[in-house]
């Protein structure tokens, strides 16, 4: 658990760093969604009213596809989920996160 929350840190200081519309966003870390939804188990919620993103810890470490359950991999996917979910806050293409693509 604590990888997981030192690796979203790392992934939040970063985008903070590379999009100014992103420090006030809180960056929030739950267990669980409180349901599945339609298109499957969510990673993470955004809360634009609240200018908050929860990222659900076991689905982004436990959905991973067979042969893909080391700790490269899920710190990937961890990183992967942080953008995708700060991309979808903004309106962006997660790959725009980049510093040079501001």
């Amino acid at each position: 658990m604590e990888r997981f929350d030192v690796t979203i840190g790392t992934a939040v200081e970063f985008l903070r760093g590379t999009w100014p519309e992103l420090q006030e966003v809180r960056f929030e870390i739950g267990a669980l969604p409180p349901s599945p939804d339609t298109t499957g188990i969510p990673r993470w919620h955004i809360d634009r009213e609240g200018r908050r993103i929860v990222l659900f810890r076991i689905p982004i470490e436990r959905l991973l596809p067979p042969g893909h359950d080391d700790a490269m991999h899920r710190r990937i996917a961890i990183e992967s989920a942080v953008f995708r979910a700060a991309a979808e806050y903004v309106g962006k293409d997660p790959w725009e996160f980049g510093p040079d693509q501001g």
